[in-house]
């Protein structure tokens, strides 16, 4: 089902914009991830940050931002996926200075500020966690074309969240300009931040 929203996903931003070859820029570079340069959003991002500062896109112009939709109890991908971002930033060396990677909560209700202030920067200090009301969580899910279902245990009286589990990247200029699936190595990852910066 997630490869099936992930193509969904990738034609609808297709269709935001001129077609362009598949993993390249239009200018001759060329991207392990998919180039999604034009895709529009309607709405900017505004959330506050684990230190309880409203934090939006325009912050962060002058680097690269990555960004991922996750939540701190995912038993598998969002940890897994934040394991790769900290390796990233390892590999880019010097260069991670020009990287934003944001960690955007798909579960407020249990990722409070305090939640996020433990798990973001335990992976790299430089990163951010963000998170909004149960409203702004979901108009920012809605403008980022994030799938997202709760799902009750049976067993446990708990739940788990499926989640769209790509990472959007920001060029310098703040404008989007690739999505990187799931399970992208961070040699990968890191090839393509350095070809935005």
């Amino acid at each position: 089902m997630k490869k099936l929203l992930l193509a969904s996903l990738v034609l609808f931003l297709s269709a935001c914009n001129p077609p362009v070859q598949s993993g390249s820029d239009g200018n001759g570079v060329s991207f392990v991830g998919t180039d999604i340069t034009g895709a529009d959003f309607p709405k900017p991002l505004a959330l506050m940050d684990h230190t309880g500062k409203i934090r939006t896109m325009n912050e962060f112009k002058g680097k690269v931002v990555a960004l991922f939709f996750g939540y701190t109890h995912c038993p598998d991908v969002c940890p897994t996926t934040m394991v790769d971002l900290k390796q990233t930033m390892k590999l880019l060396g010097d260069k991670a200075d020009n990287v934003q990677v944001i960690f955007v909560t798909v579960d407020p209700v249990r990722d409070t500020q305090e939640v996020l202030a433990q798990f973001v920067p335990s992976f790299d200090s430089r990163f951010i966690g963000l998170r909004g009301s149960l409203q702004e969580t979901a108009e920012t899910l809605g403008n980022f074309k994030i799938f997202y279902s709760k799902v009750e245990s049976k067993t446990r009286g708990d739940y788990t969240i499926d989640h769209s589990a790509g990472i959007y990247v920001f060029d310098k200029e703040g404008k989007i300009r690739l999505y990187l699936d799931y399970g992208q190595k961070p040699a990968d990852i890191a090839s393509d931040l350095k070809k935005l910066m």
